[in-house]
């Protein structure tokens, strides 16, 4: 059961974001949101979605990725960086899904982790944002911010997922991502977080208030 904490700082949210959110990564069908989650690693999203506004143009169809050339694939998406590897799990994640689920991109945890290149992470995104199944995706937003709203201790990213799990209904797992990323970008960031505008400073363990201005 969540905490009273917890459920404020939910509360918190729903005011924040009214109205519906979305992912952030452009894509119109599951594999389009597999490959922009992928080359999202290491790269921003609005760099990820100036890539695949020409990429998703060029390539199709699952096909098209399965019977590219890798060197051409590479230069496609050099610009999201570590482009060798991406372009590779790229070409080779069309591939097994062809050959393994007749072309569609599966929805079990187990199954996608399979995938070449898709760790949890990209796996719940396709989960939460395909299929609706309730899934926490940590990011480098979840990551910080879980940690500076202290729903987790946690550095890595597999038990700060089990500890937004546990902490957070499960019906608010989807949206508590997309929450958290969307107070990430627009206010608490990490290098300049405005916690003067910010309404959750109470529950933040890295606020600390300005020291008063002694009277003379």
């Amino acid at each position: 059961m969540a905490s009273k904490r917890t459920l404020e700082i939910i509360g918190i949210f729903q005011k924040m974001y009214p109205d519906d959110i979305k992912c952030y990564l452009n894509h119109q069908n599951a594999w389009e949101l597999l490959v922009a989650t992928i080359l999202s690693a290491q790269c921003t999203d609005e760099r990820v979605n100036i890539i695949t506004a020409d990429l998703f143009k060029k390539y199709t169809s699952i096909e098209d990725y399965a019977a590219a050339d890798l060197s051409e694939m590479e230069q496609d998406i050099r610009q999201a960086g570590f482009y060798h590897n991406k372009a590779k799990n790229i070409i080779a994640c069309a591939q097994k899904i062809l050959s393994d689920y007749d072309g569609k991109v599966p929805s079990d945890i187990d199954e996608l982790t399979r995938l070449p290149g898709v760790g949890r992470k990209t796996a719940n995104v396709i989960r939460g944002n395909i299929y609706g199944i309730e899934s926490i995706v940590v990011d480098t937003h979840v990551k910080r911010i879980s940690k500076r709203l202290k729903l987790t201790e946690n550095d890595d990213p597999e038990k700060i997922e089990y500890d937004l799990m546990a902490a957070v209904p499960k019906e608010y797992w989807i949206l508590i991502n997309l929450w958290l990323i969307s107070f990430g970008r627009q206010t608490c960031k990490a290098q300049s977080p405005k916690c003067q505008e910010c309404p959750l400073v109470k529950y933040c363990r890295d606020y600390r208030k300005p020291p008063r201005r002694r009277k003379d």
